[in-house]
């Protein structure tokens, strides 16, 4: 009798570079990191954290400019990283209301949108520097909106600038049920007067070439001798002073105007 044979089964199949499929790269994340109104040391940890990892790093900036992101962090930066800076191709240039505004800012975002994009879907994470809170008036909304469909956005909050600028001046902002309105100095005079008289509390920001604006719609509604001008919170040259000592007074782009609710407390 034959012993039996041990019956080996087919030859495993022997697979080729043609047969070999390339392993898809996981998308990096767009990180919107708040930074703040200025200081360094106002950065939450989080945010700290994942700048000093970062391998690249996004920021706007007026074109000429360092920018402000920038010079918040140019201590915190590791070495090696790479820096992309997204210049405006318009700030005061033109007003607002003129169609070439909108125009040209959307395809300014659209670029840098494309550009974040492609590095995220390479795989590659990264930091996007944005003053105060990303989602607090801020450029990196633009950017948000753009990209959440298509790769993984982070949104790290921040401190915002009415924040530090009403802790400036060294009086709470709001009492018991005081209403807060934060309104933009870019609103028409007689919009700026109707909701600066309806609220308890006022923060008015982008003021700039506006402040002779907002100065009238303040007198107008009954405001004027409560508000305080903050210029720079928290920052090196941070200055506060009563709005009618300003009078006169060029104000720079960093600069709130900050009215105080005087309501219910025990």
């Amino acid at each position: 009798m034959t012993a039996p044979q041990d019956v080996a089964g087919p030859p495993p199949a022997v697979k080729t570079a043609t047969d070999t499929k390339p392993t898809a790269t996981a998308p990096g994340t767009i990180y919107g990191l708040g930074l703040g109104p200025g200081a360094a040391d106002l950065l939450s940890v989080r945010a700290d954290r994942l700048l000093r990892g970062a391998r690249h790093v996004a920021f706007f900036r007026k074109a000429g400019r360092a920018g402000q992101a920038r010079r918040i962090v140019a201590d915190m930066l590791p070495a090696g990283v790479v820096e992309y800076a997204m210049e405006y191709p318009v700030t005061t240039e033109i007003p607002l209301s003129d169609p070439r505004y909108n125009a040209l800012l959307s395809d300014f975002y659209t670029t840098c949108t494309a550009h974040l994009r492609g590095l995220a879907q390479g795989g590659d994470d990264v930091v996007v520097l944005c003053e105060g809170d990303p989602f607090f008036y801020g450029s990196f909304m633009h950017l948000y909106s753009r990209l959440r469909d298509d790769v993984p956005v982070q949104v790290v909050p921040g401190i915002t600038g009415m924040s530090a600028a009403w802790t400036a001046t060294g009086l709470p902002v709001t009492w018991g049920d005081d209403v807060l309105s934060v309104l933009m100095g870019t609103l028409p005079e007689d919009v700026l007067t109707e909701h600066m008289r309806r609220a308890d509390a006022l923060v008015v920001m982008k003021i700039g070439r506006n402040i002779d604006k907002v100065r009238r719609a303040l007198q107008a509604a009954g405001r004027y001798d409560a508000a305080w001008l903050v210029e720079y919170a928290a920052m090196a040259d941070q200055n506060v002073v009563p709005l009618a000592q300003a009078a006169g007074r060029v104000t720079p782009y960093f600069s709130i105007v900050i009215v105080h609710g005087q309501g219910r407390r025990p």
